[in-house]
């Protein structure tokens, strides 16, 4: 078999010759079937026992990520009201800003910018 290339504008020809015939080919076994489809299964898991760190106290502010303060709004003794930011952290290079629980007056503020906080550190207290 003859067969004609160009390659960059100039035509080369060669000669090729078939070595095996298509019938000699490989026989690849047939696909697996396909699996079962998805079936959700609902397990039962215990309940847990309500731990006192996750008490709800409205003269505290705790903090919900692990993170880093970037900024802290409020000063001791300033006024804020329900649903003001009191500060900004940093967890995994995203910013979440943390919120009075309600209309207070800050009687402690626990962190400056920079500070590394846990999971529900106390941060703010609340007169």
């Amino acid at each position: 078999m003859k067969l004609r290339i160009t390659i960059d504008g100039k035509a080369y020809e060669a000669e090729v010759e078939i070595l095996e015939a298509p019938e000699s080919a490989p026989e690849y076994p047939p696909y697996p079937p396909a699996p079962a489809a998805y079936v959700p299964v609902e397990i039962e898991l215990p309940l847990a026992a309500p731990q006192a760190a996750e008490s709800h106290n409205d003269k505290e502010c705790r903090s919900p990520v692990t993170g880093m303060v970037i900024s802290v709004e409020i000063e001791p003794g300033q006024a804020v009201e329900a649903n003001q930011v009191v500060m900004v952290l940093e967890s995994m290079k995203m910013e979440m800003q943390i919120t009075a629980p309600q209309a207070a007056i800050a009687k402690s503020v626990l962190v400056i910018p920079g500070s590394s906080v846990k999971v529900n550190q106390l941060l703010v207290e609340f007169e």
